[in-house]
Order: structure tokens, then sequence, then C-alpha cells
């Protein structure tokens, strides 16, 4: 993989891999940083929280960078009860927690079913450098919607899903990317439990989750550059 776009949420969730991709172009109101990180070529944005944000972000890193594949960084709620504050989720597969279960699959793209699975080739040098990784990684589903989940709809959406995690953007940059035929992978590292919940836990932990997220983005590089 040659050259890779990197989204974050937010501007915390980005500011770790600032040191390493200095050039900034500008388009669509958002700033796009080019460097290269773990010797790989690497374009990245924050895109503001949401869907349609972060969908922006990603058909621009493919269609005015032509990057290759697309990983997605920062942070997330935990779901399921076993994922911990500072606990990191790799993508297996998304899906949407607030759309319609037809939408995806009656009308484009025409799912075979409401998930979008993980670019291969990204997930095995997840799973590679998860193998070597001081932090603790979980491998799974990940589900996404524009609402911060606390206690409301938290019950339905494990029984439907079973996630480990839930945020506002993965399968937004998850749906541009199987759209475009391109590989992605989403890693979020967990700012908010249900036993650590609300806003407060997430504005508390956010930086030190996001540098974590980015210390593994890292890693997940190295490996693609060493194969």
């Amino acid at each position: 993989m040659k050259k890779i776009g990197i989204v974050c949420a937010s501007d915390t969730e980005l500011e770790p891999f600032l040191p390493c991709i200095a050039q900034v172009t500008e388009k669509a109101m958002l700033k796009f940083y080019s460097g290269y990180i773990m010797e790989i070529e690497a374009v990245a944005a924050y895109s503001g929280v949401c869907k349609v944000n972060a969908a922006i972000a990603a058909q621009l890193l493919i269609d005015v960078f032509h990057v290759d594949g697309i990983i997605n960084a920062g942070t997330a709620g935990g779901m399921d009860e076993k994922v911990q504050l500072f606990d990191t989720v790799i993508s297996e597969r998304m899906a949407y927690h607030d759309v319609a279960e037809d939408i995806l699959t009656e009308f484009h793209p025409w799912l075979k079913e409401n998930y979008f699975e993980a670019g291969q080739e990204l997930l095995m040098a997840a799973r590679k450098y998860s193998q070597e990784s001081a932090f603790p990684i979980w491998f799974g589903t990940m589900v996404t919607g524009e609402q911060f989940i606390v206690d409301e709809k938290r019950a339905e959406i494990n029984e439907k899903f079973a996630p480990l995690s839930v945020d506002m953007e993965t399968a937004s940059i998850a749906h541009v990317c199987y759209v475009n035929r391109i590989p992605f992978l989403s890693v979020r590292t967990i700012t908010d439990t249900v036993s650590h919940k609300g806003m407060e836990n997430f504005e508390k932990n956010c930086e030190t989750a996001s540098a974590r997220s980015a210390e593994i983005v890292r890693g997940i590089l190295g490996q693609l550059h060493s194969k």
C-alpha cells in the first residue's frame, strides 16, 4: 500500500500525527496534512463529527489525494462490558445502528447484509501488530450513529449488533471506501464505557485515548512498510 489516508473526527484525535505530516492543502473547508508516517506516504485530516463530515473527508482523500486505503483513527465509546477505558477496538466489520435495515440492501450499494468488512491487508497488519503491542487491543464489530450513547438505546444496540464500540463516523467512512473499492480500517481507543459513562469521561480521556490510537496506527503502518 503506497499511500494511506487517515481520517479523525476531531483536532485532538489528529494532533498526534501532525509532527510527521506538515504540508497543508485546503479543500471543501477542510485541511489535509501530507507527509510520511513510518515511511509510508500519508494524508490526514480531521473531518468534524458526524457521518456526512467523515464521508466528505474520505471521498476527498480518494478523489483529490488518490490514497490506496483509509484508516479511521480516534476515540469511541465502549459497548461490550469487557472493553475497558483506553482499550483499543479495531474493526472487523462495521454497521450503522441508526439506519433502517433495508436501506443499504434494497438500494445502493445493495449490500448482502448491513455490514461493511474491514480491508484484509490492513486487518492482517493490525493483527500482526497486536501480537507485540503493549496496549490492549480488541477485534470485532463497531457501530456508528449520530448520537452519543449513554443509557438510551444501549441495550437495544447491544442486542442487535453485539458491538465492541460505538462512534459517529466509522461506518460512513467504510461506506465510502466500499463503493470506491478501497480498503478501510478503523482504530478507536475507548474514552467512556457503561461504568465510566457520559460526556465528562469522553472529554477527560480524549487526549490520552487519541494518542494511544495514533500510536497503534503507526504500529500498523510499520507492519505494512515492513512487508
